[in-house]
């Protein structure tokens, strides 16, 4: 989908990282607000470093303005220190939808040459 016009910018909260508290022998879940705080509708996916550990619900989805969603975040047990988690994160990628469409994600708004924007999360693990 080509684009001419930067998406809106997204929010989140908590806006800078997210925190999993030991023990992690037990899967825990965060939940993330994710907010639209431009003037138009957005389609927005998740990405993550390790999708063998980390899994967001819902992965993605259409925002009108000021619309927020809550995201949960999870993290599946998993033995710190012996596992390598230094890169671990979330991205949220917000594009512009289409002005005619109907509100329901497309994964093409992703691929080609449309402006997709992205906010990183880095995971930390407190032991």
């Amino acid at each position: 989908m080509a684009q001419s016009v930067p998406p809106g910018d997204i929010q989140t909260q908590p806006g800078t990282k997210i925190v999993f508290n030991a023990p992690y022998d037990d899967k825990h879940t965060y939940h993330i607000k994710v907010i639209n705080s431009s003037a138009r509708r957005i389609g927005y996916g998740i990405k993550t470093t390790n999708m063998k550990r980390l899994g967001v619900d819902p992965p993605c989805g259409v925002l009108d303005p000021k619309e927020a969603v809550l995201l949960a975040v999870s993290c599946d047990a998993f033995a710190l220190g012996q596992e390598d988690t230094n890169n671990d994160r979330i991205t949220v990628e917000p594009t512009n939808h289409p002005d005619d469409a109907a509100k329901q994600f497309r994964r093409e708004w992703f691929q080609g040459n449309g402006i997709v924007r992205r906010k990183n999360l880095p995971i930390e693990y407190n032991p």
